[in-house]
Parts: structure tokens; C-alpha cells; sequence
């Protein structure tokens, strides 16, 4: 067998081994979620953008530790301003990353103060000095964040706060409910994304679109 036939051999084997395992992938992801679960995808006074009126919504469960969720974001605002008024954004917390979840209740205690998108922002584009072999520094993260222009004093009590650790715990169980094992995790109008992909969720989203408007 020359190289040519093995590297042929190889290539073959392993588009084999990629379309199995995104089967097995696809597989284990409910197409839809039960009835049941429907009331796991919404929390009063979630973190939002887009339409107030919008018949589309897309919920993602995120940690702001994670790489890929900053990869996502501009694809967010892009679908929000492609369809604007047509289709909103609405953030849960899953701080799956070590050290995130003191990160998380930094966020609600920006958005408690009307922060929550520039601080998320702040976070992402600095991702890498408060995120080290995907564990969090929360007190790198804080710093960021109070670069912003907010009340310091307040955000240290209130991410400290009985109030912000019972609403982190509720999206916590929330997305144990909706089986959300990584972070980015997104449901369209109640369908989970089944296959992730950049696509994926356009597609997702242009489904909706077209279903409601």
C-alpha cells in the first residue's frame, strides 16, 4: 500500500468516525423539550435584547468563562439586528466553569444596576485575563467589570446578596431541567439547537421567523 492509498485509507476512516459520532451526538439530544419543562426557559427579569414585541425568542444558557459563548456573541447581535423587533435574546446563567459562579452573580449585580450587556461585554473582549485553563479568577473578573461606570459599592453587596445567589440557583436548576450540560446551550421558540453549529442556529432561527411572521 503506497502513501497516497494510506493517507486516502485514513482520511476516509476518520469522516467515518466524525459523521458516527455526530449521529451519537445528535442521538442523545431531545428534538423537542416536554411541556413540562417549558417554564425552565423563562425567569422574570432575565437579562434581555431585541423586540419587546418579538414573536421569536431565542434563549441562550451561558458562562461568561466560555470561549465559545464569546464566539456566538456577535452572531447574536447580528440575528437581533437582521430581524429587528422580530426577535429578542434572553440570557440564563450556567457557570460550569470552576470559579464562574461568583462570576454570574457579578453579572446579575450589573444588570441589577442596568449593566448587564456592557459588563458582559467587558468580560468576553478580556476573557483571557480572568480565565486561565478554563477556571475563573472572580476577582479579575470584578475588576473588569468596575471599570465600568456603576455603583462599586453597591455591586459588591448586592453580588454577594441572598437576592442574586437565589437567582443564579433557580437558572442553575433550570438548566438541569432542560438537560443544559455545556455552555453554549440554545432553544429557539422552545426548540433546543439539536446539531451546534454557527448555522445550526441561523437556521433554527430563520424556522421561527418564517412559522410566526
Amino acid at each position: 500500500m503506497n502513501n497516497k492509498t494510506l493517507f486516502i485509507g485514513v482520511a476516509a476512516f476518520i469522516t467515518i468516525i466524525f459523521i458516527a459520532a455526530v449521529g451519537v451526538y445528535k442521538s442523545k439530544q431531545p428534538s423537542t423539550i416536554a411541556n413540562e419543562q417549558l417554564p425552565a426557559l423563562e425567569r422574570i427579569n432575565a437579562p434581555t435584547k431585541g423586540g419587546n414585541k418579538a414573536k421569536v425568542t431565542i434563549v441562550e444558557f451561558f458562562d461568561p468563562a466560555c470561549g465559545t459563548c464569546s464566539q456566538f456573541y456577535p452572531l447574536l447581535n447580528n440575528l437581533v439586528k437582521k430581524y429587528q423587533g422580530k426577535v429578542n435574546v434572553v440570557m440564563r446563567y450556567a457557570p460550569l466553569h470552576q470559579g464562574s459562579e461568583d462570576v454570574v452573580k457579578m453579572l446579575e449585580a450589573a444588570h441589577l444596576q442596568g449593566k448587564f450587556w456592557p459588563a458582559l461585554e467587558v468580560l468576553f473582549a478580556n476573557q483571557e485575563r480572568w480565565v486561565e485553563h478554563h477556571v475563573s479568577n472572580p476577582t479579575s473578573a470584578l475588576a473588569g467589570i468596575k471599570t465600568l461606570k456603576l455603583d462599586h459599592d453597591q455591586l459588591d453587596s448586592d453580588w454577594q446578596s441572598s437576592k442574586v445567589a437565589k437567582i443564579i440557583a433557580q437558572d442553575i436548576q433550570d438548566g438541569k431541567t432542560l438537560q443544559v450540560r455545556a455552555t453554549p446551550q440554545f432553544f429557539v421558540n422552545g426548540k433546543p439547537l439539536v446539531v451546534f453549529g454557527y448555522q445550526e442556529l441561523v437556521n433554527l432561527v430563520e424556522e421561527a421567523v418564517a412559522e410566526v411572521y
